[in-house]
């Protein structure tokens, strides 16, 4: 008879203890990291931040080109506040924002759902909407401005053609200036956030509608209930970028009509332009700037706070 021997198995053998090599590789991947992060670190501090705190402090002293900054406390808001330019200024970018924003907003819907189709060449449509708005500005605004032309622009023309004697007189004319900057503004605008909605609409799930038609609902049911409420995300980011390029608005203004007429389209950034590099005022500017960035916090967190309810 043979017997056998049966070893024990053998314990697992320790894990082995962090060495050097390891820390160093440890503290090679962190400065590796530390050099991606911070270029774009430093370009924020010196081009947005420091700026930023400056003008705030700014918006408390009177600091005019030929005088050393000297604080005034509260003295250049309550000069704001009694400044008719001012309230002309804030006037025409909140009527400039409530005219941009559900305009570009209903039509970069509607296109995104015409485009929102498996058809042959519905990319090139899709390009040709979205071209604008990598177009220079100032080729825009020039384009805009010569089919906006009173006597000779294509519009009018137009107009003349179907009867409207009295054609508006568009950027020349305080009345009609105005709208005719957020006409061209929403052109230019909305082929970016039909992007985005298309983006949404290809998200949401065709059981959905499979599900509502077998129910019974109508296409106008369908969108209401089941489009609208899957692109509420999109809709949020859309509303919260419209509303701060809204109250930011200055370049395609100053291209198109600097203002004018008289000061029919001047806006808050514009004011700020004016009184900080125009005349100098680099005290009353900034307190200017802080208002309208209080203005656009604002309006911001209340919309933060509305889609949180909504998703409650």
């Amino acid at each position: 008879m043979t017997t056998k021997t049966i070893t024990p198995a053998a314990a697992p053998a320790a894990a082995p203890a962090p060495g050097r090599g390891n820390r160093k590789q440890a503290r090679r991947n962190t400065l590796i990291g530390w050099t991606f992060i911070l270029p774009n670190f430093l370009g924020f501090l010196a081009f947005t931040l420091i700026p930023v705190l400056a003008a705030f402090a700014l918006s408390f002293m009177e600091w005019t080109s030929f005088s050393a900054p000297k604080w005034v406390g509260l003295a250049n808001f309550q000069r704001m506040l009694a400044s008719d330019s001012f309230w002309v200024a804030l006037r025409n970018t909140v009527v400039y924002a409530i005219g941009h924003v559900p305009l570009t907003m209903a039509l970069a819907l509607l296109l995104a759902m015409l485009l929102n189709r498996k058809l042959k060449g519905i990319g090139f449509f899709r390009v040709a909407i979205f071209f604008p708005y990598i177009t220079s500005l100032v080729a825009v605004a020039v384009v805009w401005n010569m089919l906006f032309s009173p006597d000779n622009g294509p519009i009018n023309q137009f107009l003349h053609t179907i009867g409207i004697a009295n054609a508006p007189g568009w950027t020349s004319s305080s009345d009609w200036a105005l709208p005719a900057v957020i006409i061209t503004s929403v052109w230019r605008d909305m082929g970016y956030y039909m992007v985005l909605y298309l983006a949404g609409l290809q998200a949401i799930p065709a059981e959905l509608y499979e599900a509502a038609e077998v129910d019974g609902a109508s296409a106008w049911q369908r969108f209401w209930n089941v489009t609208i409420p899957s692109l509420r995300p999109t809709t949020f980011f859309v509303v919260v970028m419209l509303t701060v390029s809204s109250f930011k608005v200055f370049d395609l203004i100053v291209v198109m009509t600097n203002g004018g007429p008289g000061r029919a389209t001047t806006v808050l950034s514009q004011l700020i332009y004016q009184e900080g590099i125009g005349e100098g005022k680099f005290g009353y500017s900034s307190a200017i700037s802080l208002v309208l960035f209080l203005i656009v916090l604002t309006v911001t967190v209340l919309q933060f706070k509305i889609q949180q309810r909504r998703e409650r």
